[in-house]
């Protein structure tokens, strides 16, 4: 199982700051349409709402095909569950903090089908994942960032 989990700060010196309502709004957002906030991410689409808070997407990432299930936790955890695809599990995009050390964490836990569990292949799957991760965490908050501007201007 590749395990992964990393918090950054929303609030960074020189940029916009964030309040917990708005980063909530963000996450949501991702969930409904994740395109804007994962750069290695060429389509997501809804394909099914259960109610306001559970809903599943299809999406494609690395030019290969997952079904998710969506799991908005309001106010603080979007829970995204792996339905179908060659890598099962959950990841996780958590609030945490108060509004003076707002934080986003990021974790996952997934599998590789095929790949075995703590071999060299999968270390190398897990080098490339955490990296995509970490860098859609970074779009994510950047990406939040420019709709607080937008909805300020």
């Amino acid at each position: 199982m590749i395990f992964v989990t990393h918090v950054l700060p929303v609030n960074e010196p020189g940029e916009p700051r964030l309040d917990r309502a708005a980063v909530w709004e963000g996450l949501v957002l991702k969930a409904n349409n994740a395109l804007p906030f994962v750069p290695s991410m060429s389509h997501c689409t809804v394909v099914e709402r259960y109610d306001d808070t559970c809903f599943d997407r299809d999406i494609r990432y690395r030019e290969v095909d997952f079904r998710e299930r969506i799991t908005l936790e309001e106010p603080h955890r979007v829970v995204f569950t792996r339905l179908s695809g060659p890598v099962l599990g959950t990841i996780a995009n958590e609030i945490e903090g108060d509004s003076h050390d707002l934080r986003l964490r990021f974790t996952f836990a997934l599998v590789q089908s095929g790949v075995p569990g703590g071999s060299e292949a999968e270390a190398t799957i897990a080098a490339t994942m955490t990296g995509d991760y970490l860098q859609a965490l970074t779009a994510t908050l950047d990406a939040m960032r420019r709709c607080s501007v937008a909805d300020v201007a």
